[in-house]
């Protein structure tokens, strides 16, 4: 396989009698992408495009989702950390950066809090670090979802929670059509309750304050999923920390592809810090001036 035109390679690592898939993508120093509940690195494609000229992306499916072992529960962001670091022990000769989405920031914030060694910098999108009742009530709720509905029926109840009402309205078509193939890679309910179980366990916020890598926290403005609060909370916790909050929702990343991977890719180039923190509307810092 190949994305924008360079090749994708899949490989294998056991992590505790798990089966972890990832594949490799592009040239450079490397960069771990670690996808968000349910979904599979594939999500990634129209980020690494951009990226892979530059980085060599490291694309992990976790354990419960895309080509990796499914056991059952119960999982949590720091055994599935574990199988990152399992990941980069095998490809990387350096420490990694690394991206991580919603369920994938939280596994990250693991990876750098128990293998500080393995990383370089972070990159968290539409993340958090410790549940309020609204975020477990989401949480719960797309668990009993996925259990009852259909796949595509499913499907729209997710596309409802992470993209702002603006990008639905615009692209219904296509969001539409989406919904019809859910079911062609549909994630087994017990590995989904069990992601689920580690989403609403995660609870790193104490624990913060021992980061010390360059850490870029993006946010959407009109997240419905994890509410903007939750991005200031860990920009405050990790020091040195940068914001950029985005329009859009949960799903900003794609919502506004183009900004979102010319902004990271500046991250991981390390240009921003030079240039300082940029932190755009619907921050506390914005708000507060």
């Amino acid at each position: 396989m190949s994305v924008g035109g360079l090749q994708q390679v899949f490989q294998e690592v056991d992590s505790g009698g798990c089966p972890i898939s990832y594949s490799l993508v592009g040239r450079g120093r490397p960069v771990l992408l670690v996808m968000g509940l349910g979904a599979a690195s594939d999500a990634w494609q129209d980020h690494v495009g951009a990226w892979a000229e530059a980085f060599s992306c490291v694309l992990v499916d976790n354990r419960g989702a895309g080509r990796s072992g499914k056991p059952a529960g119960p999982y949590s962001t720091s055994s599935m950390a574990d199988d990152c670091a399992r990941v980069l022990e095998s490809v990387a000769d350096e420490p990694a950066a690394v991206i991580g989405l919603s369920m994938g920031g939280a596994i990250a914030q693991e990876l750098a809090l128990g293998y500080p060694q393995l990383v370089r910098r972070l990159v968290l999108v539409s993340s958090w670090a410790r549940c309020d009742n609204y975020l477990s009530e989401i949480i719960e709720h797309l668990c009993v979802g996925h259990e009852k509905l259909d796949a595509s029926e499913f499907a729209q109840l997710l596309q409802l929670r992470i993209w702002s009402p603006d990008y639905i309205s615009e692209h219904l078509g296509e969001l539409r059509a989406a919904r019809r193939l859910a079911g062609e890679a549909a994630t087994p309910h017990h590995a989904f309750a069990a992601q689920c179980g580690a989403c609403a366990s995660h609870d790193s916020l104490d624990r913060l304050e021992e980061i010390a890598v360059p850490t870029l926290i993006t946010a959407g403005r009109d997240d419905g999923f994890t509410a903007l609060q939750h991005a200031e909370q860990m920009q405050r916790a990790i020091r040195g920390s940068c914001l950029d909050v985005f329009p859009g929702g949960h799903a900003h990343h794609w919502e506004n592809l183009d900004a979102f991977n010319e902004r990271v890719l500046a991250w991981l180039s390390e240009d921003l810090e030079a240039r300082g923190c940029s932190v755009s509307f619907g921050s506390a810092e914005a708000r507060s001036k």
